[in-house]
């Protein structure tokens, strides 16, 4: 479980940093957020980023984004069911595309585009990663990053606080820009294939 949680989450800040690379302009105020909040400190820990709500924004916009596991965990049904017409047989494998959820234009607006802001409502009525666990009927189906109810993954909030963390000190402590004066939108961002979604390159 440590293995696949640290492997996703470095998957997962990765994708951050590029996403912020090329969105220079949500570089600058999560990083003036970070920096405002933790002012003077050498040591950025666990509970400095509890109040970081821009960060917490950014994490959940990656996710929806950049899911680091692109297809869920299999699962079998256990009783013959239909949903929107399709029948789903008793003792079938079924699998969710996390990643076609994550950019589905009927539930996001602007799908392919970074806004870390469209999870604002999320953040402010205090729909955490908590909440998701225990399957609370605040929390947006159409964003499922590490699955949902008594299914979720074992690694979510080890993930979530590693991530925001690793970003929180990245953000802090040095500045970020592309090489060679490269354009953001040259920035590559073509996943690889896997079971993983790393960068390709």
């Amino acid at each position: 479980m440590l293995i696949g949680g640290t492997d996703t989450t470095s998957i997962l800040v990765e994708w951050a940093l590029a996403e912020l690379m090329k969105n220079p302009s949500i570089m600058r105020k999560v990083q003036f957020e970070v920096r405002e909040a933790l002012k003077w400190k050498k040591n950025v820990d666990h509970n400095d980023i509890q109040n970081l709500k821009y960060l917490k924004l950014i994490v959940k916009e990656t996710l929806r984004l950049h899911p680091p596991g692109p297809l869920a965990i299999p699962r079998e049904s256990i009783e013959e069911i239909a949903i929107n017409g399709y029948v789903i047989p008793n003792k079938r494998i079924i699998l969710m595309n996390l990643y076609a959820m994550g950019r589905d234009p009927e539930y996001w607006r602007d799908t392919e585009k970074f806004i870390p802001n469209r999870f604002n409502n999320y953040v402010d009525n205090d729909v955490d990663d908590v909440k998701m666990i225990k399957g609370s009927s605040n929390v947006p189906m159409e964003f499922l990053g590490f699955g949902f109810g008594k299914r979720v993954c074992p690694g979510m909030l080890f993930a979530t606080a590693s991530s925001e963390l690793t970003l929180a000190r990245l953000l802090y402590h040095f500045d970020w820009k592309l090489p060679n004066g490269m354009n953001p939108e040259d920035l590559d961002m073509i996943e690889g294939f896997g079971a993983a979604a790393t960068r390709k390159n």
